[in-house]
């Protein structure tokens, strides 16, 4: 259902506030989870669970939800995926061990699966041109402005009021931002189409996604040539390669494999797909001032205040390079000071306060990085695509980077608790952050090599 509504500030607003609801809420977890799990008595394996099983539930049900956003309604879901944030909040506020807190983490992932495709699509309806530049831009610093206020705003107010008061705050400010979403008229896309959902390629992916995350995260735990960790990586290997020979033969396809035909919507989301990897970066990091150079979590935290101003100010001036040269160069520039500045980080053999000005720096250029290349990034995907296919085609690419974050994060976490030892972090750390490196260079080649030279 299409109406002459033009998107208004109001609206803006609150589909940034529902963004936060993943990005700064959701992701605080990151660098608070050394006092939740001592607050909670839980094991190391549950809270690692905690940690990951929030983005991977986003990534495993966004692209199912952005399809039905797009044929049920876009503002409805937004408002679905609202409050099932303040149901999955309200359940880490009341939590007592470590049952409650997973089901509240994976119900934060299930209602990320709902707002980030279903507002996307709303900004891609009801803003037009340079308006919708200046939309995709907002939505930006809601993800990433987010992430990097995340680390300093979870350890600033767990430090000081205690964890649990993260979702407070959250359940506080999506109850705002369901006021200011209510009452946008509907906007879905009108179908004679009887369709039934593709409940087989969903399963087919949930075990496979699970398979994987499981393996990456338990892999030095039940060995790595034992019997149950080969088991799983020939149940992804072979799940995805069933996946994708049942998805191309039906017509209601979870994936629509036809949008990556185009070269700019597939470069967007495989190197949207490993720039979110590196949210590895903040467990790593995080971790390590607090656990190999003695930072409690407000201060180690404040190191990325740098990461925090410089993503909020060169998010515009990525969408004002978009405009004057086009989408990849600036991609590849954002990246490539991503990079950069993961790699100062890594320098973890310089002692004293010195380690601690190549961390603000690095976070600095880590957020500068994020920052050029968000908005160029998502203004490709998603004006690559038909009106129809919006939700779909922006829930593939959330999808990009709900599960290009959880598993990042598992790899990083795998590299940097499988080779600390004892006391001495430094290994861990090294290597952890050397791994997101990688994902940088992965994403530059994926950028130079398919993305079309053109503005």
């Amino acid at each position: 259902m299409q109406t002459n509504y033009k998107g208004t500030n109001k609206l803006l607003i609150g589909i940034v506030l529902a963004v936060l609801a993943f990005w700064l809420f959701a992701q605080s977890m990151l660098n608070i989870a050394p006092d939740v799990q001592k607050t909670l008595k839980i094991s190391a394996g549950a809270m690692n669970i905690g940690i990951s099983i929030t983005a991977l539930f986003s990534g495993i049900f966004i692209v199912a939800a952005g399809g039905l956003a797009d044929k049920l309604g876009r503002v409805k879901f937004s408002l679905i995926g609202l409050v099932l944030n303040i149901i999955g909040s309200a359940l880490l506020v009341v939590a007592t061990g470590s049952g409650l807190f997973i089901v509240g983490r994976a119900l934060q992932g299930l209602a990320a699966a709902f707002i980030m495709p279903a507002t996307m699509a709303l900004v891609k309806t009801y803003y037009d041109g340079a308006e919708r530049q200046r939309a995709v831009s907002y939505w930006s610093i809601g993800s990433w402005g987010g992430s990097g206020l995340c680390s300093l705003f979870g350890g600033a107010v767990s430090s000081s009021l205690g964890w649990k008061y993260v979702f407070i705050i959250s359940i506080v400010v999506s109850v705002i931002s369901i006021l200011l979403i209510m009452g946008t008229p509907e906007s879905k896309v009108k179908s004679d189409k009887k369709q039934s959902f593709d409940y087989v390629g969903l399963t087919i992916f949930v075990i496979t996604m699970l398979a994987l995350n499981i393996g990456i995260s338990k892999g030095k735990e039940l060995g790595f040539l034992s019997p149950l960790t080969l088991g799983l990586i020939a149940v992804v290997i072979v799940g995805l390669y069933v996946f994708y020979k049942v998805e191309v033969s039906k017509s209601n396809s979870f994936i629509d494999f036809s949008l990556f035909k185009n070269q700019g919507y597939l470069g967007a989301t495989i190197s949207n797909f490993l720039l979110n990897a590196v949210a590895g970066t903040l467990f790593v990091i995080n971790s390590y001032m607090q656990q190999g150079r003695g930072l409690n979590s407000q201060k180690a935290g404040m190191m990325s205040l740098g990461y925090l101003v410089c993503v909020l100010i060169t998010i515009r001036i990525g969408e004002k390079l978009l405009q004057k040269m086009g989408s990849r160069k600036p991609m590849l520039i954002g990246t490539l000071i991503n990079a950069i500045g993961i790699a100062l980080m890594a320098l973890t053999m310089v002692q004293g306060s010195t380690y601690f000005v190549l961390v603000f720096i690095g976070y600095a250029l880590f957020g500068t990085g994020l920052g050029i290349y968000a908005t160029p990034s998502t203004d490709t995907a998603i004006s690559s695509v038909p009106n129809e296919k919006a939700g779909v085609a922006a829930g593939i690419y959330k999808m990009a980077s709900s599960l290009g974050g959880a598993i990042g994060v598992t790899i990083s976490a795998a590299v940097y608790n499988g080779l600390a030892s004892g006391k001495d972090f430094t290994a861990g750390a090294t290597y952890g952050l050397i791994t997101n490196v990688a994902f940088c260079i992965f994403a530059i080649m994926s950028i130079v090599f398919i993305i079309p030279k053109k503005k």
